[in-house]
């Protein structure tokens, strides 16, 4: 079936949903630079919205930071970059003990979180930059300082969002796209504390949508971000109302099924590269639009 485009849902700011809808209202209050990140079960296609996502908010002019925090090499191929997986070197972090003794690590002394994003992230297509967990190595975890400079580049992104005192002010500027290790807890769980919105990519299949309701139960915790449904790979008018209903997430945005990007993964290559006319360009451009003037502010 050729995919069609079909226009993204109707926000509504005021939405007050009813005590058994499990239904979460979107925020009255926006502003600030875009940080979002993309989550969903794993093949939900969330890599790739996020790719083309960060890049077409490129081109509207915002500074943009890509965090791959996922295993999976997906955000480097959907932004059209080589996949380094290397990661912050070691040398980068130091270890030291905090005031009750205990062993911690940070960014080694005279590197802040906004020179250690200039130095080892990747530049790609459109000028967004692109740092990487990096990959688990050995039994032992051999580049475990890696992952705990990436780490303390998420502490710092974490307090400039809720307006904590910034040793720099370098990442006040920096729009944020996320995309999370695949499955149901990692928002919840510290991956995805950068960010003011989640973004859940939900297909309207029965494995999908029951990673994304286990999502939204989640998301009623006081604690958790907010958190707002992606339906993507949609073929039929009612599939986008589907999600929506077996999840409890309001849907802010529709992705069609579009062979382009099939054809994209099976290249290897971005989409935007392949093909920047397609459906699902046309949706995530209509998302960039919506997340820019409508994020939440926590």
């Amino acid at each position: 079936m050729p995919a069609v485009p079909i226009a993204a849902p109707t926000i509504e700011p005021g939405l007050q949903p009813g005590p058994d809808s499990g239904l979460r209202s979107a925020e009255p209050s926006y502003g600030g630079p875009v940080r979002v990140a993309f989550v969903g079960k794993g093949g939900a296609g969330k890599s790739s919205i996020a790719g083309v996502f960060a890049r077409l908010l490129a081109r509207d002019g915002a500074q943009v930071l890509a965090l791959d925090s996922d295993p999976m090499p997906g955000l480097a191929y959907s932004l059209g970059v080589p996949n380094r997986e290397t990661g912050i070197p070691a040398e980068a972090v130091e270890e030291y003990e905090d005031d009750s003794g205990r062993r911690r690590h940070r960014l080694r002394a005279g590197l802040d979180a906004g020179a250690a994003i200039e130095l080892y992230s990747t530049v790609s297509p459109d000028g967004v930059r692109l740092l990487q967990l990096g990959k688990t190595r050995g039994v032992k975890g051999e580049n475990s300082l890696s992952h705990q400079g990436y780490q303390a580049i998420l502490d710092a992104l974490q307090k400039q969002r809720s307006a904590e005192p910034d040793s720099t002010g370098s990442l006040a500027d920096w729009a944020v796209v996320g995309d999370l290790p695949g499955g149901t807890r990692q928002p919840f769980f510290g991956w995805g504390r950068f960010a003011r919105t989640i973004l859940v990519v939900v297909e309207p299949t029965p494995a999908s949508l029951l990673s994304g309701r286990r999502l939204a139960r989640l998301a009623e915790k006081a604690s958790a971000p907010h958190v707002v449904a992606i339906a993507n790979k949609t073929r039929e008018e009612a599939d986008a109302d589907l999600v929506q209903a077996r999840t409890g997430l309001q849907v802010i945005g529709e992705v069609p099924f579009d062979p382009a990007q099939r054809e994209a993964d099976r290249r290897g290559v971005a989409l935007l590269d392949l093909d920047s006319d397609s459906p699902m360009v046309a949706a995530v451009t209509r998302l960039v639009s919506t997340l820019s003037a409508k994020e939440p502010v926590r």
